[in-house]
This record gives C-alpha cells, sequence and structure tokens, in this order.
C-alpha cells in the first residue's frame, strides 16, 4: 500500500517538533450497497475509499490529520502539519520498521466484491417473500444488502508496520404491517465478519419472517401499562442495555477523564454476583471482532465484570496513558477520517444457570421484553431510556398478552444490581455503534436475565 522507506520518513518527519509517538494509519476500502423496497432495486451503490491519517502524541497532547494524497510529497505534507500543530523544531529521528504478521482467526471463503449482484439479489429476494408472504396485513418490505473489504496497514514510531484485511456481510430487513389506520415496524439485520458464505449458515427467510412476525403482532398489541416492574429482557439483541448502559461507561475514552460512573471502581462491587460481563474481539467470524485493533494490537478477550466485581476496562493507547495503563485492543476508528479512541468489540453478559422457563415463573406481575429497540444513554451517570420493541405482560409467572410502547428507564449501575436472575443461552446481536471515532460493527449479547426492579415507560 505504502513502501517501508516512506513510512519511516513520514513517521520522522511527524516527530520533528518533539513528538514522542507517531503513527500512520493507511486503508483501502471497498462498498458495495443494494437497496430494495416493495420488491424492486432501488439503487446499487459500490465505491470505493482510500486514505492515509497520520496520529502524533506528545505527553497526553495528541494531533490527528489525515489526508487522501498516498504519495510522498503528500504524506510529508500532512506529517509536518500535524507536528507544526504541536510547536516548532526539527529533530527528526531515525525510525526503523519491522513487519509483523497477524494472524488470520476469521477466514473468509469467498470475497463478496467478486460476487455478482444477481447473487446478492437473489438473497434479497428471498428475504422479500418471505416477509411479504408472512401476512396480508404487511403493507411494506425493504430489503437492504452491504458488504465491505477494507485493507489496513498500521505503522509507529516504535517500530511496529503490520497489515489486515476486514471482510464483513450484512442483510438487513424492514417490515411495515398496517390496519390502514396505523403501521408498526419490526427489523432484522443478521451480519457476521464473512464473506458471502454468511449465507450459508443464516437463512434469509427465517429473519424475514421474524421481522414480519414482530411487526404484525405489536400491530395487535395493547399500549404497555407504565410504572416500576419486574421485566425478563431476552438474549440476542437484549445486550444493547449493558452495551450503551454500562458498556460504554466501562471503555478508556471515558474513565480516563473521569466522564463514568465506574470511573476509580477497580476491584470494587458494581454489579450483582450473577452477573458476568466480556468483551472479545476474537471470536471467530462475529459482526464484532477484529484480527487486531486500529493500533495494531491483537485484540482479546477481556472480562470487564466478574460475579459482579469490577476487574478491567476497554483501553487504547493515549487513554492508557492517562489511567497509566496499558492498551487491551480496543481502540477502534470507523475510517481514516477519524483517530481512534476505545471502542466495545463484541460485549455481553456471559450465560449463567438460570433456566428461560424459571425466570418467566419467577415474575408475578411484570413485563417480558423480546426484542429491544434504540435509546440513549449518558455515560457519565449512566442513565438510560431503551424502547421495547416487542413485549408482553407477565401474569402469575405466564406470558400473557403482548403490549407496545413500552420503554425501560434507569440508570446502569442500579440495573446491573438489580439483575438477579441469568439464563443459559446466550446469544448475540448485531448493531453499529456511534461514539467519537465514527460508526463501527459491534455485537450484543447476553441470555434472558431477570431486572427485579426498572421503570417501565408506557400508558
Amino acid at each position: 500500500m505504502i513502501s517501508k522507506d516512506i513510512l519511516q520518513e513520514v513517521l520522522s518527519k511527524a516527530l520533528r517538533s518533539g513528538g514522542d509517538f507517531a503513527e500512520i494509519f493507511a486503508e483501502d476500502t471497498i462498498k458495495n450497497n443494494i437497496n430494495m423496497t416493495s420488491g424492486k432495486i432501488e439503487n446499487a451503490v459500490s465505491g470505493r475509499d482510500f486514505g492515509v491519517g497520520v496520529r502524533i502524541f506528545k505527553g497526553l497532547r495528541c494531533v490527528y490529520a489525515y489526508t487522501n494524497d498516498k504519495s510522498r510529497e503528500g504524506l510529508l505534507e500532512t506529517a509536518y502539519r500535524a507536528a507544526s500543530a504541536l510547536g516548532e523544531g526539527n529533530e527528526e529521528k531515525d525510525i526503523n520498521l519491522m513487519e509483523r504478521i497477524n494472524s488470520n482467526i476469521h477466514p473468509i471463503m469467498y470475497v463478496p466484491s467478486s460476487v455478482g449482484n444477481a447473487k446478492k439479489v437473489n438473497v434479497m429476494k428471498q428475504a422479500y417473500g418471505a416477509a411479504k408472504d408472512y401476512s396480508s396485513e404487511i403493507a411494506q418490505v425493504g430489503v437492504y444488502y452491504g458488504d465491505v473489504d477494507q485493507k489496513i496497514l498500521i505503522a509507529n514510531s516504535e517500530g511496529l508496520l503490520t497489515e489486515d484485511r476486514r471482510i464483513r456481510t450484512r442483510l438487513f430487513i424492514q417490515s411495515i404491517a398496517s390496519n390502514g389506520k396505523e403501521n408498526q415496524v419490526s427489523m432484522e439485520g443478521p451480519g457476521r465478519r464473512m464473506g458471502f458464505e454468511m449465507f450459508e449458515i443464516i437463512d434469509p427467510v427465517f429473519y424475514a419472517r421474524k421481522a414480519s412476525e414482530t411487526a404484525v403482532t405489536m400491530l395487535h398489541a395493547d399500549f404497555c401499562p407504565a410504572g416500576k416492574m419486574t421485566v425478563a429482557i431476552d438474549n440476542a439483541f437484549g445486550g444493547v442495555i449493558f452495551h450503551e448502559a454500562c458498556g460504554h461507561s466501562l471503555e478508556a475514552s471515558s474513565v480516563a477523564k473521569g466522564n463514568s460512573v465506574f470511573a476509580g471502581k477497580l476491584g470494587q462491587k458494581i454489579a450483582s454476583e450473577k452477573v458476568t460481563a466480556i468483551d472479545d474481539g476474537t471470536m471467530p467470524n462475529l459482526w464484532g471482532s477484529l484480527n487486531i485493533d486500529d493500533e495494531g494490537m491483537p485484540t482479546r478477550k477481556k472480562v470487564l465484570i466478574e460475579k459482579g466485581i469490577l476487574k478491567g476496562y476497554m483501553v487504547d493507547k493515549l487513554n492508557g496513558r492517562r489511567m497509566n495503563m496499558e492498551p487491551t485492543g480496543s481502540s477502534r476508528r470507523e475510517s481514516y477520517r477519524y483517530a481512534p479512541t476505545s471502542r466495545m468489540t463484541n460485549t455481553f453478559i456471559a450465560a449463567g444457570e438460570d433456566s428461560n422457563e424459571s425466570i418467566i415463573a419467577s415474575i408475578d406481575n411484570g413485563l417480558y421484553a423480546k426484542k429491544m429497540g434504540g435509546g440513549s444513554v449518558n455515560p457519565v451517570n449512566g442513565e438510560f431510556n431503551f424502547a421495547v420493541n416487542e413485549g408482553y405482560l407477565v401474569k402469575n409467572g405466564k406470558i400473557d398478552k403482548p403490549v407496545r410502547g413500552a420503554t425501560l428507564i434507569g440508570k446502569g449501575d442500579e440495573i446491573l444490581m438489580n439483575i438477579d436472575m441469568v439464563g443459559k443461552d446466550m446469544q448475540q446481536g448485531q448493531g453499529m455503534c456511534g461514539a467519537a471515532s465514527g460508526s463501527i460493527p459491534t455485537n450484543v449479547g447476553q441470555p434472558m436475565i431477570r431486572v427485579s426492579e426498572i421503570t417501565v415507560g408506557g400508558r
């Protein structure tokens, strides 16, 4: 992508004003997107994005600059501009890069950019037909297909030179149910860090029917009552609550600046002893997995909470300096246009020992949140608000009627303490997480959990 000699020269130029660390991040990315509405292809867009970012540390100060010009002159100019922002000087240093080849724990069979659009559209048509034919009440179905093939290069003044290739594929189905007066929308978005072979293990028909089933069920649901309740939150995307309300507060980008409710609490009990939470970027071919992070460090399995005790944070290089902690392979960015920072990969509550049946049976009067939606959170105090896309009242230990319009409202540190039952069937769901370093693919997950008390918004 860029010759070793030029990389060394650019890193040397970046350190001219007294910087103590310099890094180059280069990427060459191909993206393919297809949109289908009402069974017809609306657009099919392919694009290629190339760019190079230069980052410099001087103590705890950081400067980042990027360019689309990969010529020697263009890269040297970018490094010069970044270095000049840290002061004047001409103390260029000799840099000796040593290439490291990474193990690939996410094998790819079929590079999606080499697969013709006809095959991709055929998968989309299968999903569309299954979703539309589920019920006469399905008024509209939208299907989105996307794949990404990102090649990256990372070099830094510590001598690291390494490359990686990241391929991922996703299918997204949106079903709209209508009775002529109102609509209900449901979505499913399976994705993997895989090529087109993803569709050998993921059945688009299954997910399409699942989206339509939820939409139709919620169309006939009553509104959820409001109040404090015991709530069972189902597995897979139910883990979005931990991701948003707790996970972001365990990222060094929040902890290092004291903008986290969990800052300074290592070794302390912050959750029920039922809770063990993990961030693991090494899980083969999962949506949030990586061989290396965006600073070139191999990803790893990180136990964040073990039986209620806070064991660690997700740490990037710069915030590691601020916290006097080693990086944990948690540095991520959307593209070369963003400086990296600490982010999640596949983050989940580990399986427990309770059965789903016993969790539901333990609730006299509460809510079963089968499918979670989006929400918002303040990482400083952990306050959150999440929509329940598919919910059911629970009466006398049995699932009763479906309800819609429910929201879960609370604080991350409180909900962790109120988790008193954890199921056995841990599953993960796919999402895109937005933060300071852009939008990145992450998995969220958990088994079914019981929260002894939480505020439920409704009518």
